[in-house]
């Protein structure tokens, strides 16, 4: 199936794609609020804005397909500066009738426009659109404004059969055979995305502890360019750090060894990084803007959940501490990091290999935050949270588990970098106390029935002598 197209832009809208859009509206404003992706859930979807729709295989087939980058526009936050709207991508796979496997992927039926009579459905559940995608990137083809990309020394055979994974993710991912696996960016920015900007330049260092990018799309819209999509090698049998370390604390099994070698692979990381991308020294002014930021998330957060404010003054002491330290001179190296460690960002493949993935980073940041040289507790903090998680999703709970897990990853981190983390507690505190204040705020709003899990860290975190994190 050759990509076929036209691209339409706000420049250029046709009354056709105007018309193809005006007939998605209801349909898309019942149905994106329930993606896991959709990051504006609890705020009705008053309407769209195309950036850009293109048309990868016309609807007069069997099975047509369009690309679409849609600005959402919600009601804004209370209380938040006004926004244009996220930018969302979407494939719209339209059919006659669904067969009952895309049953999940159904959209609805559209009732009017140049594809009334037709059901639309979110088509990366289909194997064929989603073919399309690779077959695109294996010809680097040039459809519209959509640039398929691929690294000239890395094959992609022809004829692997695609499937969707199920997993909730803020992204979407297909696994191409046991070959690759595609990662579709949902909420899209323009500019240079982490997500491939870093394991590019890991792969220009050798790192083998992140997989090398083999192709990547990008769209070029008004003068911006959006990274879109990442091809990366799949690693057949691999286990995520999230779901192993559950397995293991469910057979009453050891963690130690595996959050030691974690730590080694964080650690050989973070050294191939420094030597890629340019690192800088942060002195008491960066200093004094990272404490406001943390400082002003811990406000708004006490805000947003009450139950915090009895910890507010011990959790402000966390940040002021290290504040104290900037002031009396104190400087830190900050480099380019992953920006959201966590176990379900790490792989192990059958041979005991870690991999770090997703480098995208928080997506609820701005772009240029995100890369933004960082200090590297950043992400150890982020790690040693995701070990309390793990530990607190056990019955009961295993926080000595957990103690120890915290303990060897870092251990481990310091046979490589040649530097404990737990050298620096009161910059390690800031970071994981920073951490748990956004875990509380995220918990209340989506999962109450987790939020005890990042209340127990705040309880500890508030409580414990500032130059000690553990």
């Amino acid at each position: 199936m050759t990509p076929m197209a036209e691209t339409v832009t706000p420049s250029g809208t046709t009354t056709a794609t105007g018309h193809l859009l005006a007939s998605l509206d209801p349909l898309l404003r019942e149905w994106l609020p329930r993606q896991r992706w959709f990051a504006g859930k609890g705020r009705p979807v008053t309407g769209f804005t195309p950036v850009a729709v293109t048309e990868l295989l016309p609807p007069d087939g069997r099975i047509g397909l369009y690309h679409l980058l849609l600005r959402v526009h919600q009601p804004p936050v209370l209380g938040a500066p006004p926004h244009p709207g996220d930018c969302y991508q979407l494939l719209i796979g339209v059919r006659e009738a669904l067969p009952p496997r895309l049953a999940p992927a159904l959209i609805g039926h559209v009732t009017d426009g140049p594809l009334a009579g037709r059901t639309v459905y979110e088509a990366l559940y289909d194997s064929r659109p989603a073919e399309v995608l690779l077959e695109a990137l294996r010809t680097r083809a040039r459809v519209g404004g959509l640039r398929f990309e691929r690294d000239a020394e890395q094959e992609i055979r022809e004829g692997l059969v695609a499937r969707l994974m199920t997993a909730e993710q803020s992204n979407s991912s297909i696994v191409y055979g046991d070959t690759f696996i595609l990662k579709l960016l949902r909420r899209v920015v323009p500019g240079v995305n982490p997500d491939l900007e870093i394991p590019l330049a890991l792969a220009r260092e050798g790192c083998p502890r992140v997989p090398a990018p083999t192709a990547w799309l990008h769209a070029d819209v008004d003068a911006e360019s959006y990274v879109l999509a990442v091809l990366q090698p799949f690693v057949n049998g691999a286990s995520d750090g999230w779901e192993l370390a559950l397995r293991e604390l469910a057979k009453g099994e050891d963690f130690v060894a595996e959050a030691r070698a974690l730590g080694r692979a964080t650690a050989e990381v973070h050294t191939a990084l420094a030597r890629a991308l340019p690192t800088v020294t942060l002195g008491q002014a960066q200093l004094r803007s990272l404490v406001d930021g943390m400082l002003e998330r811990l406000e708004a957060a006490v805000q947003a959940v009450p139950v915090l404010r009895p910890y507010e003054q011990g959790l402000r002491s966390a940040f002021t501490a290290l504040d104290d330290l900037a002031a009396e001179g104190r400087t830190w190296t900050a480099q380019r990091i992953h920006g959201d460690l966590h176990l379900g960002q790490c792989l192990r493949s059958p041979s005991g290999q870690w991999s770090l993935i997703d480098f995208e980073g928080e997506p609820s940041r701005p772009l240029a935050e995100r890369r933004m040289p960082q200090p590297l507790v950043r992400d150890i903090a982020g790690m040693l949270r995701s070990f309390d998680y793990a530990a607190h999703s056990a019955s009961p709970p295993a926080p000595e588990w957990a103690h120890r897990c915290r303990a060897a990853y870092c251990s481990g981190y310091a046979e490589v970098a040649g530097r404990d983390p737990r050298t620096d507690p009161v910059m390690l505190r800031a970071y994981e106390t920073d951490k748990a204040v956004y875990e509380v705020v995220y918990e209340a709003r989506h999962r109450p029935d987790w939020l005890p899990v990042p209340l127990s860290a705040i309880h500890r975190l508030a409580t414990s002598d500032p130059s000690d994190p553990t």
